[in-house]
């Protein structure tokens, strides 16, 4: 009986002839790759006064049916008040009422240019807020923003009554660039779309970043771009600064914070938990002519406000 070969599981399709994929994760192992991705294990908050902490535990990210699950639960969990690179000897633990997950490339992968694409299917309820976003792997300009932050997709309070919104619901997506000076003196340029299908399902959430400019799509589409004579940074006056160095991965599920808690009802409604952000996959593209992902060697801090 003759033993048949193991079939070649042919790579994704490009989004282009000229794109050539440089990096993914397919989430087709049994667990998280920690190759890949490192998790965080702070209840610091992110600079906004986040209601959880997040947590390394397998009930908080894990990999299930070929998906990535985050999961943030209602429960009271101890953590660290920082984050490892803000600690120092007396850095104290604190007690939060939610648990969740905080992936990143960082120290392990990150990109300068390239389409940055994630397929995701978002939680919904008053007060979740979940996130794809980049951070510099070196804070080559400053502290946060200087050195640039890149938000692919944020959205808060998904499925929520929005008098302002199609259909009364809550379907708005984010994407924004943060940058400037250090914070307090940061700006932001961004976009708001009203998205009706993102309520139901998976969709496929992407940035196409060059030197020139950051176009921001879902599902294929492009629905907002911004040119690189509309930001700046002030450690640097080179042009195209700070978004002209590699920038590594965030995936996460935040809990209430002034963006969330500030829309829609208010606050954070503690029920329908626990709430799952999930992700079929993760994939980087980068055209033939621009630079190759690279490699992160070092851990950087990240400065960032989350």
């Amino acid at each position: 009986m003759a033993v048949l070969a193991a079939m070649a599981i042919p790579p994704p399709p490009s989004p282009g002839p000229d794109w050539q994929l440089v990096w993914s994760d397919e989430f087709d192992g049994a667990r998280i790759d920690s190759a890949k991705w490192q998790l965080a294990d702070d209840c610091w908050g992110g600079g906004n006064e986040e209601r959880q902490c997040y947590s390394r535990a397998g009930r908080n990210a894990a990999v299930r049916d070929g998906q990535l699950v985050i999961t943030a639960r209602r429960e009271r969990i101890t953590g660290p008040d920082l984050p490892p690179d803000r600690r120092t000897a007396d850095t104290r633990q604190v007690t939060r009422d939610f648990s969740s997950a905080r992936l990143s490339t960082r120290g392990k992968a990150a990109w300068l240019h390239g389409r940055i694409e994630v397929r995701a299917m978002l939680p919904q309820g008053q007060g979740t807020w979940p996130a794809i976003w980049m951070l510099p792997e070196r804070e080559a300009y400053g502290p946060w923003a200087a050195s640039g932050e890149i938000d692919i997709l944020e959205a808060v309070n998904l499925g929520v009554p929005c008098a302002e919104c199609p259909g009364g619901q809550e379907t708005r997506i984010l994407g924004t660039l943060h940058f400037g000076g250090k914070h307090p003196g940061n700006r932001q340029a961004g976009a708001e779309h009203a998205y009706p299908p993102v309520l139901q399902g998976f969709h496929d959430y992407a940035i196409e970043w060059d030197a020139d400019r950051i176009v921001w799509l879902v599902d294929g589409v492009p629905y907002a771009q911004r040119s690189a004579h509309e930001w700046h940074s002030s450690g640097s006056t080179a042009p195209g600064a700070p978004f002209d160095r590699p920038f590594h991965l965030i995936l996460n599920l935040a809990i209430g914070g002034h963006l969330a808690e500030s829309r829609g009802l208010g606050g954070v409604a503690a029920i329908s938990y626990p709430k799952e952000l999930r992700i079929d996959w993760v994939r980087v593209w980068q055209r033939s002519a621009s630079p190759a992902g690279t490699p992160a060697r070092r851990r950087a801090s990240t400065g960032g406000k989350r």
